[in-house]
């Protein structure tokens, strides 16, 4: 019990200090998902009430929206705000090199396109998880959105092509594979941890592969 606490208290001061620093007046605001953003979201919240601060929030997932409109954050999207000043997200791993994984929640391809779209990528992560090398803490594999006919033979190509094991996700609350806010498929790619990847490429290959929407590794330049 200690140590869960300690942990969410380290998940909220790594998001006030994001947020102090990050969020200024008149700013279209990127929101990513997970249980990191929930406590990200209440201190943007108190911001706005304390500064009178004006600015607009651009959701990544369903969770993400409804945790802005129950905080009475204004929403807005993509068509009407194209540019994003400061986007504020997770992350479920970050090495040495400042690769990421993402999408652990499932929410990979919405999280990349608004992240596409923003000036300043702030990715919130606790010390736990930082990691010299991917796969030491984050031990579920990569998570990769596949349109659902394909899943299958992109189950065997990712294997044939870099080695480890590829695993479709089930649902815990029903019965079959979690299903995404854009009803694709996940996959998760138990990559093999003792061997070695040059991980931009490796995303981009797996990028290219057809009838993959997204894979939950990136890059932060």
């Amino acid at each position: 019990m200690a140590e869960s606490n300690a942990l969410e208290c380290a998940k909220q001061k790594a998001c006030q200090s994001a947020v102090s620093d990050w969020l200024k007046n008149n700013q279209i605001i990127g929101l990513g998902s997970g249980t990191t953003i929930k406590y990200a979201v209440e201190f943007i919240a108190e911001k706005v009430e304390s500064e009178n601060l004006q600015i607009q929030c651009i959701p990544t997932s369903f969770q993400a929206r409804q945790l802005l409109i129950n905080h009475k954050l204004p929403v807005t999207d993509l068509d009407i705000h194209e540019k994003i000043d400061v986007t504020f997200d997770g992350a479920d791993e970050v090495d040495e090199d400042l690769h990421l994984i993402k999408g652990g929640g499932g929410c990979l391809l919405q999280e990349k396109i608004v992240a596409s779209c923003t000036a300043n990528f702030i990715a919130i992560v606790d010390e736990r998880k930082h990691s010299k090398r991917l796969g030491s803490y984050w031990t579920k594999g990569l998570p990769i959105e596949v349109i659902p006919m394909a899943f299958k033979p992109i189950q065997t190509r990712i294997e044939k092509l870099f080695g480890g094991k590829v695993i479709l996700r089930e649902a815990v609350s029903k019965m079959g594979p979690v299903v995404t806010d854009n009803g694709n498929f996940l996959l998760d790619w138990k990559f093999d941890t003792n061997k070695q990847y040059y991980w931009p490429e490796v995303n981009i290959e797996l990028s290219n592969i057809p009838g993959i929407t997204s894979v939950s590794q990136c890059v932060i330049q």
